[in-house]
């Protein structure tokens, strides 16, 4: 009997399991505690940024972002950039908080931004933000767009849920801009569970992330911020205790988590490793009939969460995928100019790029457990089937 081929692995092993079953003996504080804020500090020295706030899923983390970014006041006007091809809570936030998303269409080398279309928008448009994605481990041509972000004072945002661990120049992807958001969600490199991340140099950014993540409140700022808070809103400590100085959420995650969270960063180069190299065999062994990413010589590490093709014989491959027992799914969820919460509100809208990948694309397993023999046998099935 076949093995089934996963879109993922799970990566909370036995030695997870038993670290957390250790530090639950101590009967220790299960809420956001010292454990989050250990796993925020491992985090930031791993990407090399200053400020990480993690929080209950990398949705969260978007909506905290787009949130921070209007209460602080530092948007030019209502206009985002949010790519065509990405996932429903990238576009989401923009949408619920009240401002105005404007889709770009996708690359067809990297599934990233399209670059001659976002230059067109920022033409026309002349956005406040873009909120970019780099899709399954590949870099949305982050260079050129930082670039034309600082010349046209638009503040960059990165969905990096995908992408934990790429580099562009020796640089990770998801510190190029303002923020970077990450996913902590089953199936991705590393896992809590639940849970996501942001990453910043800017402090003011860092320290409206830490309150609306818990309600508006000043608990978890430095005790100098929280000083100068109480002291210009004319507050005491003890009415400090439920002062709320923002319109927050509750989107906190857990010291449980955390401890899992800390207990996965010691694998995670292993992971990132192990993708990579199964990516490169991915491209070696997957013949022309299909469309494949086309990577720049800048990005230097290929942090890939699952494997993207496209073929017009797309239900003939995904049949055979199917009866053999491998997992297939869209590519993130297709484009968002034909979701039905899209078309409802704004009507169609179609992308060139990203109306090929939403009738033609696919993504095909890739996790740290996958062997060769396996990525064989996908790429033989694929092959053949792209050919029918």
């Amino acid at each position: 009997m076949q093995k089934l081929i996963s879109l993922s692995s799970d990566i909370i092993d036995e030695a997870d399991i038993e670290t957390v079953i250790a530090w639950l003996r101590t009967n220790p504080q299960l809420t956001k505690g010292e454990r989050t804020r250990y796993f925020e500090s491992k985090f930031s020295e791993y990407l090399g940024c200053k400020h990480s706030i993690y929080c209950n899923s990398g949705s969260s983390a978007n909506l905290l972002i787009v949130s921070a970014l209007q209460q602080l006041g530092i948007l030019k006007n209502n206009k985002v950039i949010v790519p065509q091809l990405s996932w429903a809570t990238t576009l989401f936030p923009v949408m619920q908080l009240g401002l105005t998303p404007v889709l770009c269409d996708c690359s067809k080398d990297n599934l990233g931004l399209d670059i001659d279309d976002l230059y067109r928008i920022i033409e026309e448009e002349e956005p406040a933000a873009i909120m970019l994605v780099h899709v399954l481990g590949f870099s949305s041509s982050i260079v050129e767009i930082r670039a034309a972000c600082e010349y046209h004072n638009i503040i960059l945002i990165e969905d990096t849920c995908e992408s934990l661990g790429s580099e562009v120049n020796g640089q990770k992807l998801g510190t190029f801009g303002l923020a970077g958001s990450f996913s902590f969600y089953f199936g991705h490199h590393i896992s809590t569970i639940e849970g996501g991340m942001i990453c910043t140099n800017d402090t003011d950014l860092a320290d409206m992330l830490k309150m609306l993540r818990s309600h508006g409140w000043d608990r978890d700022l430095s005790p100098q911020k929280q000083q100068e808070l109480r002291t210009e809103h004319d507050v005491n400590n003890f009415g400090a205790l439920y002062k709320f100085y923002h319109a927050g959420f509750n989107c906190r995650a857990t010291d449980l988590q955390a401890v899992i969270g800390i207990n996965q960063m010691e694998k995670l180069q292993r992971i990132i490793s192990s993708r990579e190299k199964n990516y490169h065999l991915y491209r070696q062994q997957l013949n022309d009939n299909v469309w494949k990413p086309v990577v720049t010589d800048t990005q230097n590490v290929v942090s890939n969460m699952g494997y993207p093709l496209a073929t017009p014989n797309r239900d003939e491959v995904v049949a055979k995928l199917h009866e053999n027992k491998i997992d297939y799914r869209p590519i993130i969820s297709g484009s968002m100019g034909m979701q039905p919460v899209w078309v409802r509100q704004y009507g169609i809208q179609i992308g060139h790029n990203s109306s090929y990948f939403d009738d033609y694309g696919l993504y095909v397993p890739n996790n740290q457990d996958l062997t060769e023999e396996e990525i064989a046998r996908v790429c033989s099935i694929v092959n053949e089937a792209s050919q029918s």
